[in-house]
Parts: structure tokens; C-alpha cells; sequence
């Protein structure tokens, strides 16, 4: 019996006793189910005659295959009760045959056989390979959802408490690049990196990211400050009766809080106060660096108590101690102005002061408005003169007054428009009379909103200083323990597509100065053909 070694040896399949047949013979040639890297052997038995007749071949594999027993003729010896597997290929050869056709005809159904095979062997390659690649994606989504939802579980209190105003931005600031940066890297970063571990932690490292938008309107308030400022959206308060803002130069050459306007009859209007001075500290404290939120909560306090404030007035510094008081915050006054002798459309003006844009400003308004024309009003003029803002729905309700018709104002971001508010007619109370709008470096917010849309719209005429500038909007969000963010969602434009921040409305014509705030004196003015402050009635009035 030959070793496994010697059986690579070609070697006859059949004695020489077996009897030579010169009729048809079948060479079959069978394929093993064992992987296509082994090696085929095909053993064929012939003859040394002439014709060289063939008898039978057989192919099989180095190792067993399956339906081949041990005593295989590959492992030495031949059993005749080999059990073949179902042929691939039959060669048909007769005796007389030529030896070199039969070679040919064998060599191809070799080729046949190794096709087979790895056909075979593809499919099962391609079947391992899909199992591989299911298993593998299923494991990858079961370690991706392991990491996302990691995070979750791993964030403290305080943590959420910073993932939630950084939500309030992302999803309202109005400068989507947000000053250039990466907002999600900074988030995720900040997460890393920045202590929060205490309350105050979280403020600071909130009011930190807030500092890399460079916005001095988009600002942290705690909850005492955030509540602060909610009050002075209201019809009263308890402080001096103040409204001041950043300095027009946001570059630091000027100091303190620039006066915007008084309230009339407040605290700080008869300590005489006025529009554009400055604020240079408060108790003594310097607001240099301090918030603007800060100090209008250290201006307001129980009623009755004091407060020290250093004003400066053009190149003069004073020393002012005010009192606090109740401040009732009616935004509007109004009164009507008689001119004996002036042309039959302007004998009797209707002056209507509106002092800021608070919850009952719009109907404030229209209220004045129904009650000078009970008394046969002919114009009106609008006094937004130390307005210094409000609500800006307000500001969009006041408007759509006095306009049948047009745009109001344009909101954009940093890509451009994003929405537009217009008047419609359907509130329209006052859209056909004379209107003058007086205006000065204290208009400014929801009042240039307003002016801009009436002067636009060649609904007004137009008559002071340019206004302050602030052609930003903001919004208040209140965060989950009390605190807030006062974000800038917008910058508008007027009808006419003027971008206003930082250079103001410009008026059509010029007041005469001095000219009276008051209502009084400014009904003085048009009635006195001699006072220096005089403005002809008719030239008021006149359309652009």
C-alpha cells in the first residue's frame, strides 16, 4: 500500500487482468464539495497499445471528499464500491478515437472543472462575507448608540443647565456663522473643558461662550436681573425713572452708560438729567466694566431709598443723589395745540408724546388719537423724542396706526431677508391726516422701527437730529432655574432698505434750537410767530 506521500504518483486505477474492452467508455470526472485551493488529481488508466484505448478516469481530491470512503484509490488502494458524486462533465471517446483529440477534449472539461469549482467557491465566499457585513453593521450601530447615548447619562444638572442656553442661541441668534466660529465645537469643547460644578460655575462659563459673539446686546441675567428687566417692560416700577444704553462708541473711547432718556417728572428728569449724559458710576462703583443689566438693577430699589450717581455733562462731572420712587410708566401724553389764525387744515394740532414701547403702548395711542379727534383735530404730531424703545410688537402695532398700507420693517439675518411685516389696513386708525414725527439721539429701537416705517412710507414728515442707531432686536428667553438670555434674533431694515445700526435715521429737517420736550412748550412754539423755537404751522406740515 503506497503512503499518502506516493499517492501524488500517476498510477493505473485497474490491474492488467482487467479485460480490454474496445467499446464505448465514460470518463467521469467528479467534483468534490472541498474548497477550490486543494489540489485535483485525476488518475488515468490506459492502455500501451496503438490506439491507446482509455478505460475509465476518475477525479478526485487530495483530501477526502464527501461520499468517498477511506479506502479511496487516493489513499492507496481501489475499493470497488467507490461512490462517485454527480458527474459535471461526461467525455465520450471511442476506441478508434485519435489520442490527440481526446486530449483536447480532456484538457477542456478540466478548464470546466476548475470553473465549477470556483464558482462554487465565489458563492460560498459571497455568502460569508454577507454574514460578515450584517454582523459587523449590527455591532456598529450597537456601539453608536452606546456612545450617543453615553453623553446623556454622563451630563450633570449644571451641564444641561449650559447645553440649554446654548440651545436658545443656536436656534435664535440672528448671525448664523456666530462671529465665525464653530458652534457645536464650541459646545462640545466648553462641555470638556470648562468647570461647572457649581451654580456660579455654569454663569460664568454661559456668560463666556455669550462673550465670544462680540454682541453687547446678547447678554446672561440672573434670575434677580432677569426679573429686573421683565418689570421694566411693565406699566411700573420702583427706581429713578432713567433709560440709558451702551455709548454710541462701542470701542471703548467712551466710558459709562450714555442717558437715553427720563422718564417726565421722575427722579432723574427733575434732578435734570437729560439725554446724552453719561453715567459714570453708580454708589460709587465704577461702570466701566459693569453689565448693563447690573446697573439697572442697582438703579432701582425700595422705595424712598438712595442712590449716588456721577454724571457727566459734556466736559462737567456732577454728583447727584436721587431718590427712588413708584414710577408710573404711562407711555403717552397728549394734548391739543389751538393756532388762532393759521390755515384752516392745521387750526388745531393734536400732540401726542409717546415715551416708550411697554405693554400698553399701543393702546395708549390709539386711545389719544380717538380723543383729539373728538376734539377736531386737523394733524398730529408724534413726539419720539427720548423714546428709547420697548417691545418691538409694540412698536409693529403703532405703526400699522398709521399706515393703511406697505412694509413696516424687514428682518434679516447674516443670509439676508428672512421676514417681512406689513400693514394691511385692518387696524388703521389715523392713515389720511397730516403727521409729523420729531425725533432726536434718544429715538432709538422699537422708535426707529417706527420712524423709519412712517418716513418710508411717506406717511410722516421727519424733524430733529439722527436717532441713535440700535438697528438690532432682541428677545428674552427664561432659562429652567430663573436666570435669562436677552439674544439679538434679528437686525431689520426700513422699507427702504436701510441698514440703521450704528448711524441712525436721518430726519428730513432740522428742529430749531433749543427746542421745548414738553408738550406745552412745544405748543408754545407753533403759537408764537416770535419765539426762537417757531415752526409755521404750514411749513410743518408740508408735504416732502
Amino acid at each position: 500500500m503506497e503512503t499518502a506521500a506516493s499517492s501524488f504518483a500517476p498510477r493505473p486505477l485497474f490491474s492488467s487482468s482487467h479485460k480490454r474492452d474496445p467499446s464505448f467508455n465514460l470518463l467521469f470526472i467528479h467534483r468534490c464539495t472541498a474548497s477550490c485551493s486543494q489540489l485535483t488529481r485525476i488518475y488515468i488508466s490506459h492502455l500501451s497499445l496503438p490506439s491507446l484505448y482509455v478505460r475509465k478516469a476518475y477525479a478526485t481530491r487530495k483530501t477526502r471528499c464527501n461520499g468517498i470512503d477511506k479506502n479511496h484509490p487516493s489513499q492507496g488502494s481501489y475499493n470497488s464500491s467507490f461512490r462517485a458524486l454527480t458527474p459535471l462533465e461526461i467525455i465520450t471517446s471511442h476506441h478508434n478515437s485519435n489520442f490527440k483529440r481526446f486530449r483536447s477534449n480532456f484538457i477542456q472539461g478540466a478548464k470546466i472543472i476548475k470553473i465549477a469549482c470556483c464558482r462554487g467557491k465565489l458563492k460560498q465566499v459571497a455568502l460569508v462575507g454577507f454574514f460578515r457585513m450584517v454582523v459587523g453593521l449590527i455591532f456598529v450601530m450597537a456601539i453608536s448608540l452606546t456612545v450617543s447615548a453615553a453623553p446623556s447619562c454622563a451630563l450633570t444638572e449644571e451641564n444641561l443647565l449650559f447645553l440649554e442656553a446654548w440651545r436658545a442661541v443656536d436656534r435664535a441668534y440672528y448671525d448664523k456663522t456666530f462671529n465665525g466660529q464653530s458652534w457645536f465645537r464650541y459646545r462640545e469643547t466648553a462641555l470638556k473643558n470648562e468647570p461647572m460644578n457649581t451654580r456660579e460655575e455654569t454663569y460664568a462659563a454661559i456668560k463666556k461662550m455669550l462673550s465670544t459673539l462680540d454682541d453687547p446686546f446678547t447678554r446672561f441675567l440672573e434670575p434677580e436681573k432677569f426679573k429686573s428687566l421683565r418689570s421694566g417692560t411693565k406699566a411700573a416700577l420702583t427706581g429713578v425713572g432713567l433709560s440709558f444704553a451702551y455709548p454710541r462708541a462701542l470701542d471703548g473711547t467712551v466710558q459709562g452708560f450714555m442717558v437715553m432718556s427720563s422718564t417726565p417728572d421722575g427722579p432723574a428728569d427733575k434732578a435734570g438729567i437729560v439725554p446724552g449724559d453719561i453715567i459714570l458710576a453708580i454708589d460709587d462703583i465704577s461702570t466701566e466694566n459693569m453689565d448693563i443689566y447690573d446697573a439697572a438693577d442697582r438703579l432701582q430699589g425700595p422705595e424712598g431709598s438712595s442712590v449716588d450717581l456721577t454724571i457727566r455733562k459734556g466736559s462737567d462731572i456732577n454728583h447727584i443723589t436721587l431718590k427712588r420712587e413708584r414710577v408710573t410708566r404711562n407711555p403717552v401724553k397728549s394734548t391739543l395745540c389751538e393756532i388762532p389764525g393759521a390755515g384752516k387744515e392745521s387750526s388745531r394740532v393734536g400732540y401726542i408724546k409717546l415715551t416708550t414701547f411697554n405693554q400698553n403702548a399701543s393702546e395708549a395711542v390709539r386711545e389719544a388719537i380717538n380723543k383729539l379727534r373728538n376734539d377736531n383735530v386737523k394733524a398730529f404730531v408724534l413726539d419720539l423724542r427720548n423714546n428709547s424703545g420697548g417691545l418691538f410688537p409694540q412698536g409693529i402695532e403703532i405703526a400699522k396706526i398709521w399706515l393703511e398700507k406697505g412694509v413696516i420693517v424687514y428682518i434679516c439675518d447674516s443670509r439676508g431677508v428672512r421676514d417681512i411685516y406689513e400693514a394691511d389696513g385692518a387696524n388703521t386708525v389715523a392713515a389720511s391726516e397730516p403727521l409729523v414725527v420729531l425725533v432726536n439721539k434718544g429715538t432709538a429701537s422699537a422708535s426707529e422701527i417706527l420712524a423709519g416705517a412712517l418716513k418710508d412710507n411717506k406717511r410722516a414728515v421727519l424733524y430733529g437730529e439722527p436717532t441713535f442707531g440700535k438697528g438690532k432686536i432682541q428677545s428674552v428667553f427664561e432659562l429652567s432655574d430663573g436666570s435669562g438670555l436677552a439674544v439679538t434674533v434679528a437686525r431689520y431694515e426700513t422699507p427702504a432698505h436701510t441698514d440703521i445700526d450704528k448711524v441712525g435715521i436721518k430726519p428730513d429737517h432740522p428742529l430749531p434750537m433749543p427746542f421745548p420736550m414738553d408738550e406745552e412748550g412745544f405748543c408754545g412754539c407753533i403759537r408764537d410767530l416770535s419765539a426762537p423755537c417757531n415752526l409755521n404751522p404750514a411749513q410743518l406740515f408740508a408735504k416732502l
